[in-house]
């Protein structure tokens, strides 16, 4: 049989019960670092939402981390397109529940977040996409190509102006931890 002709095996697709488990922590963070703490579960819904109406039809191009990882990507801007189209009103940031952290631990989270945000302030959309992916969420700068419909050399591009200027903010942040404690 010539090669034009030659049977392709269908991709065995998991279930949902097994891409929700195996993914639903990366669809949180990834929608925790795009949207509005308010509009993560949200975002995290009508993701496995979208992964539910379309598994039956994941034709196996990618993995199934990236393919999950390209729907919360979308769902997440969309969602952040539909929120700048709506007038502001004020949400609190503070409506999670669980046991309460230290006071030290909270300062810690304070400080990192603050160092995080500023360093992602600082970038293009096109480099933040690429950081989070790899470096919050693990993906290989190949997978995170495919997430973002690039190739891998423009990631790696991204990445490293990404990491220049989160190491910058770090160093930023040590400086000014020195300075007070040198004058406080």
């Amino acid at each position: 049989m010539s090669e034009a002709h030659a049977i392709v095996e269908p991709v065995a697709v998991p279930t949902f019960d097994d891409v929700y488990a195996a993914h639903v922590d990366a669809v949180y963070r990834y929608a925790s670092n795009r949207v509005p703490a308010a509009s993560v579960d949200d975002v995290v819904q009508e993701t496995f939402l979208v992964v539910h109406r379309r598994l039956a039809s994941f034709a196996g191009r990618s993995s199934v981390r990236t393919w999950v990882i390209g729907i919360v990507r979308n769902v997440a801007r969309d969602h952040l397109r539909a929120l700048a189209r709506r007038p502001s009103t004020a949400l609190d940031e503070d409506q999670q529940a669980g046991t309460d952290p230290s006071p030290a631990d909270l300062i810690d989270r304070k400080h990192a977040v603050a160092v995080l945000d500023e360093a992602l302030a600082r970038m293009t959309d096109d480099q933040k996409e690429a950081f989070l992916l790899v470096e919050v969420e693990q993906l290989t700068s190949r997978e995170a190509a495919e997430v973002l419909e690039t190739n891998d050399n423009t990631v790696r591009t991204r990445l490293r102006a990404a990491r220049a200027l989160f190491a910058a903010a770090v160093t930023r942040f040590r400086a000014r931890q020195r300075w007070g404690a040198d004058h406080g």
